[in-house]
């Protein structure tokens, strides 16, 4: 039987977390579909060896599959690549999860029950019950300024658009044009959810309390936050001109 759910985990030099977080994803998986899932690891040629230990995980953990890239290519690609491949081999919903334990294993069974209900499953830092750990004030404003600003510039409802913990149905991911995606980072979080919404998926947002990285050092920066929000206006006329010629309906958010 293929599997159900597919646990996407890009890294990049995440040797000191990829070993704990599989194998802590793995029971929160268990529990919620039951020999119905697979974890995807898309490493992008890390010079830490994580692409090594992610190898050994394969061979020990039947489970567990690796997709290694060639170079450090982005987030973004890494997860495109990791969508086609779970979707070529019968995946109907997929998870976006970091590899540091700023996303807790421990919500996996919330995000995949609400998909019952949901196309888009968001892990949000900002409705009732999420939070974020261990931030400073200047991230914390960034981060909940950023997001209130994406919802101003594209109109939609989503409080916590730059979150990267998703859980998304198939069918989502193949109405979306994904081979049109060129965004990276926070954009391409927004991107993704702002595509499913203007395509007319119903998208639910589930709290989630996001902690900062213990171990490994951080992609993100202040800087890249910022230059990314610089971005978003384009994401409005991009977007609908993407949907419009693959053929999706397009709302009129």
């Amino acid at each position: 039987m293929a599997a159900a759910v597919w646990l996407i985990i890009p890294t990049y030099n995440e040797a000191s977390n990829l070993e704990k977080i599989v194998r802590a994803s793995i029971p929160e998986l268990e529990r919620a579909v039951p020999d119905r899932h697979r974890i995807l690891v898309v490493d992008d040629n890390s010079p830490d060896g994580t692409g090594g230990i992610a190898d050994r995980l394969a061979e020990e953990i039947s489970v567990v599959e690796v997709l290694h890239r060639t170079g450090k290519g982005g987030l973004g690609q890494a997860y495109l690549a990791g969508f086609g491949h779970a979707l070529d081999n019968g995946a109907e919903r997929v998870i976006e999860m970091d590899a540091d334990f700023s996303h807790d294993p421990r919500y996996l069974p919330a995000l995949i029950a609400a998909a019952d209900q949901a196309d888009l499953v968001l892990g949000s830092r900002y409705v009732a019950g999420g939070g974020v750990r261990d931030w400073g004030l200047v991230r914390r404003l960034i981060s909940r300024g950023g997001g209130i600003y994406a919802r101003l510039i594209l109109g939609v409802h989503v409080h916590d658009l730059t979150g990267g913990f998703k859980c998304i149905r198939r069918e989502v991911l193949e109405a979306i044009d994904l081979g049109s995606i060129r965004a990276e980072g926070y954009v391409f979080q927004i991107e993704v959810t702002y595509r499913a919404i203007l395509a007319g998926f119903t998208v639910r947002e589930v709290p989630i309390v996001f902690s900062d990285r213990v171990a490994g050092k951080s992609k993100m920066s202040s800087r890249i936050a910022l230059e990314a929000m610089l971005s978003v206006p384009t994401l409005r006329r991009s977007a609908r001109a993407a949907l419009a010629r693959s053929g999706a309906r397009v709302g009129s958010t």
